[in-house]
């Protein structure tokens, strides 16, 4: 586990956890390398055993924080656009962003859902939604949906994982970091495969 996670995990019995979720929630929505999920999961997973914290604080403080993370990313699209930082120019970044901006166009709506559990997808799209002038009436009520689903599905994994180890917390802890890290992977890769069928679809048929 990182320095971040840790940090989490030593405040898990106080008050204060639910802070620092909060802020490590709204951190990730525009800066990905924050590890927010890992931290979601292992705390729930140790709720399981220990009682604290409370897994539906969890859910709220993670749907809110999730909200007002994506709203800042669209904001900051909305102001510079979505290529001026240097960290967004990679090969693998700028596709996404330029898969975002298509995908906005057609499907807007489950494109803002699903990018919410693909960290680099969901600061792409929601960027490029900012820099695209993408209505943020409909932006915002999508960002709260798409955050609830998130922080209710990263619980659930912490708590499937917490419910196998039951009497070894940090194990379960563990556990369920590596569950939720392969799920990432494979809605990475299942995403990425739709969006290059379509992509080759659409090049034959031109």
């Amino acid at each position: 586990m990182d320095v971040v996670t840790d940090l989490v995990l030593g405040a898990v019995a106080s008050p204060w956890v639910y802070v620092l979720l909060l802020a490590l929630v709204v951190i990730d929505g525009f800066f990905p390398p924050v590890p927010s999920e890992t931290s979601i999961v292992a705390v729930a997973a140790i709720g399981v055993s220990s009682g604290t914290p409370n897994a539906w604080l969890v859910i709220l403080v993670a749907t809110v924080g999730a909200a007002i993370g994506d709203n800042i990313s669209y904001a900051v699209g909305r102001r510079v656009g979505s290529h001026r930082f240097a960290w967004m120019r990679g090969p693998r970044v700028s596709a996404a962003i330029d898969r975002a901006a298509h995908g906005l166009k057609h499907r807007a709506t489950i494109l803002i859902l699903t990018a919410r559990y693909v960290p680099v997808g969901r600061v792409a799209v929601n960027m490029t939604a900012g820099a695209t002038q993408f209505p943020w009436r409909t932006f915002w009520p999508l960002t709260l949906v798409g955050g609830a689903c998130w922080a209710l599905y990263s619980v659930a994994v912490g708590l499937m994982a917490g419910h196998w180890a039951r009497q070894q917390p940090l194990l379960a802890a563990l556990i369920g970091i590596v569950i939720a890290v392969v799920l990432g992977i494979v809605l990475d890769q299942v995403i990425s495969a739709v969006h290059r069928r379509r992509a080759g679809r659409r090049g034959r048929a031109a």
